[in-house]
Parts: structure tokens; C-alpha cells; sequence
């Protein structure tokens, strides 16, 4: 009796050209659902990709056995499906683990605390952090916690590496709130700053999120084409004397890990 993992391999070695095929076009289903949360029928799936509705059908059929996908409704066909939440998690926590010795480097040269962060949508989402060791006062955010992406250091970093359509595509979401003083509540005024932190591979957090906070941050393009930033928030007095400082270990240190992404 052949096993699952059987057929699989022997698809690959009687026509590795087909199974490529195949992988690709089961890919490219889930990136279609991806841009429709509430599910496509395979008809329309069919005329998104251009491919026979039978081929479509296929690939769904296989899909779904694995909860790749799962039935939307009646009407709807077919959305993505619960296996892939995992799928999100262990690629999350792969990133971490990769990133957790730079962030230590950066916290060890520092002394301040370093966070590793994740845009996700319209916010962005702590998923590690090396606490300072030896700062009786330092800030602090918890895993897992969402931020703001427009008045916070990583959140702009990230923000600044997105292509136009992309940023475009994100301006009907963001809602640009105010939280402190210094917090930019204008497009127009958010704009400059991204052109600014794209030319200098930076940026910073001036009081913008959180009063006596400022963090500056530098961005990670991941390998599966996401976002990730490495930032460093700061009391603001000690923030004042050692930005330049921190702004040259943050892009010698990302720059290093982000050639390590690239070649993995």
C-alpha cells in the first residue's frame, strides 16, 4: 500500500516538470484566496488564474484535504483553511529563533533593550524581545502585543519598505490616531517621514507613540516576501545622548542579518 508521502515522491520523479507545475498553480490558489477572505467559487478561481475549472477543481480537492482550504459557503466555494495558522506560527517562530543572537549583539552593545517585530496587516506585532540587563529603568514591550505602524520606529521602518501600490493599498485601513504631542496625524506629513527613513535606512521614534519613549528601527525584508523590524526603545534622556550611536549598531547589525536571511 502507498503511503501519501509515497505518491507524492513518485509525482515528483515521474514528471518533476508537472509536479513543479502543480505546486505552483496550488500556490498561486492560495495567494488568490489570500486577497479574498470570504472565499471564491471555483469558477471564479478558475477565471482569476486563468486555468480549466477542472484543473481548479483539483487542486482544491487536495488542498482540502489537507484544511489547506475549507468550504466558505454555498455560494462563496471555497477560503483558506485553519492548517495554515500554524503553518504562520512555526514561520514566525523560525524568524525569531534566527534573529534572537543579533538582537542579543545589539542589546549586549547597547545595554538597551531590542525587540523583533512583524507587520501583520495594519499594526505590527512584537514576537521577540532581549531585555537590557543591567537598566533599572528601560522600556518594555510584551510578545505578542500589537502596535501602531504610523508613530512608532519599527512601524515606519516597515512602512518605508513597502512598494507604492502596496502603501496605497494600505492607506484606506490606517487610521493615523494621535497619541502624544509629536504623533504625525497627516499623510502628507507621514510621507516625508518614510522618504526620510528610506534615505537614511532608519528611523526613529521621537515621543511619537508614548511619552518619554523614543526607539529608532530598521526593517527586514523575510524571505517569503513579509516584513520584519529590528528596534531599540529608549528613555528619552538616555535616548538624547546616544541616538547617532544606536541608529550605526542597528544598520551595521540588520544589514548583516538581512544578508543571513537572503542566503538562507
Amino acid at each position: 500500500m502507498k503511503t501519501r508521502d509515497d505518491s507524492a515522491e513518485e509525482l515528483l520523479d515521474t514528471g518533476r516538470g508537472a509536479g513543479i507545475q502543480v505546486i505552483a498553480r496550488a500556490a498561486a490558489v492560495l495567494r488568490a484566496l489570500q486577497h479574498h477572505p470570504h472565499g471564491l467559487s471555483l469558477g471564479e478561481l478558475a477565471k482569476l488564474l486563468d486555468l480549466p475549472r477542472s484543473t481548479v477543481q483539483r487542486i482544491v480537492d487536495a488542498l482540502d484535504q489537507e484544511n489547506l482550504v475549507i468550504a466558505a459557503s454555498a455560494r462563496r466555494g471555497v477560503r483558506l483553511g485553519p492548517a495554515l495558522i500554524a503553518l504562520g506560527a512555526a514561520t514566525k517562530f523560525e524568524i525569531a529563533e534566527i534573529a534572537r543572537t543579533t538582537l542579543a549583539e545589539i542589546s549586549r552593545a547597547s545595554g538597551e533593550t531590542v525587540d523583533l517585530s512583524l507587520l501583520d496587516g495594519d499594526k505590527l506585532v512584537f514576537v521577540e524581545q532581549v531585555s537590557a540587563e543591567h537598566q533599572r529603568l528601560r522600556a518594555e514591550s510584551g510578545v505578542g502585543i500589537a502596535f501602531p505602524l504610523h508613530c512608532t520606529a519599527n512601524g515606519k521602518a516597515m512602512l518605508a519598505q513597502l512598494a507604492p501600490e502596496a502603501l496605497a493599498k494600505l492607506k484606506t485601513k490606517l487610521k493615523l490616531q494621535r497619541y502624544t504631542a509629536s504623533t504625525i496625524t497627516t499623510w502628507a506629513g507621514l510621507m516625508r517621514e518614510l522618504e526620510t527613513v528610506s534615505q537614511a535606512g532608519v528611523a526613529c521614534d521621537m515621543e511619537e507613540h508614548s511619552e518619554g519613549i523614543c526607539a529608532v528601527s530598521a526593517a527586514l525584508r523575510l524571505p517569503d516576501g513579509g516584513f520584519a523590524a529590528i528596534s531599540v526603545p529608549v528613555p528619552t534622556p538616555r535616548f538624547q545622548q546616544q541616538q547617532r550611536r544606536l541608529e550605526e549598531l542597528l544598520l551595521q547589525h540588520s544589514q548583516r542579518l538581512q544578508r543571513k536571511l537572503v542566503s538562507n
